[in-house]
């Protein structure tokens, strides 16, 4: 797949050689509003992520912005449309559009790597908390800047951040909305890798293919273990690595990995 709009591009990536399972690469391509978001434009992302998620072909999603920005959130000049739609109607867009993007981002059994060059503010910051890891460049920077214009975080940023950071420094961005750079961003933990500007395209992806080459059912279930151990107890979490393992023993991926191992050659899984 490799389609194209003016405002999301989306690219099935093979991997070097052309051979292998495939990493789809969504940009959000708005510059002239820094990535800014719409109604329409979330309701496009949601379809390039469930269609990714329910590909064989595709095993890992790069989320990305175009423009040297990463997305700044909701477009304050469909602000004010969005606003004046009315309190029944604003609510069910808010929930169709926005939580469901973010929803259909958890609920992805595909590892989720966003790209972070420049601004990742507000909803746009909240959106690349969502997804599974971080990467940046040297320019990256984030903000949940909702305070500054009299709101809260609405896209999951309560409940991310302060699993990611920790609760102190969490409430300090979200009671400030003070933006924090790349250096301090990987310091506390909101991105595990930070690539030069040139070449962090090519470096993400080589990333996102050395996951998907991965099995892909130990993905879905180290997501589900993850993210299920967040509000649960040790014994609720040894509970689900209990059952995905005795699923994963008994797969052919386990059977490939093990073969491979005493062959010395890379194992080549399947999803089987």
């Amino acid at each position: 797949m490799s389609t194209g709009d003016d405002e999301l591009i989306v690219r099935d990536e093979a991997p070097e050689g052309g051979d292998g399972p495939r990493v789809r690469r969504i940009a959000i391509n708005r510059p002239g509003s820094k990535n800014g978001l719409t109604v329409e434009l979330n309701g496009r992302l949601i379809a390039a992520i469930d269609e990714a998620a329910a590909s064989p072909a595709i095993r890992a999603i790069v989320l990305t912005g175009e423009g040297g920005a990463f997305c700044s959130g909701l477009d304050l000049k469909a602000a004010a449309a969005v606003a004046g739609a009315g309190p029944e109607a604003l609510e069910e867009q808010m929930r169709r559009f926005f939580h469901g993007l973010i929803r259909a981002i958890r609920n992805c059994e595909k590892p989720i790597v966003a790209l972070v060059d420049g601004p990742a503010a507000g909803f746009g910051c909240d959106l690349a908390l969502a997804c599974d890891l971080r990467v940046g460049t040297a320019r990256a920077r984030f903000g949940e800047v909702f305070i500054k214009r009299g709101l809260m975080p609405d896209g999951g940023g309560t409940f991310h951040l302060p699993r990611l950071v920790g609760l102190g420094v969490a409430l300090d961005l979200l009671l400030t909305g003070d933006t924090v750079d790349a250096e301090e961003a990987r310091r506390i933990g909101l991105l595990s890798r930070v690539f030069p500007v040139e070449g962090a395209a090519a470096e993400t992806l080589a990333l996102a293919h050395r996951i998907a080459a991965g099995p892909p059912r130990v993905h879905a279930w180290i997501k589900r273990a993850v993210y299920g151990s967040l509000d649960g107890t040790l014994d609720q979490a040894l509970d689900v690595e209990r059952r995905g393992q005795m699923e994963l023993l008994r797969s052919a991926d386990f059977l490939e990995g093990v073969s491979a191992f005493f062959q010395k050659r890379p194992p080549r899984f399947t999803g089987e």
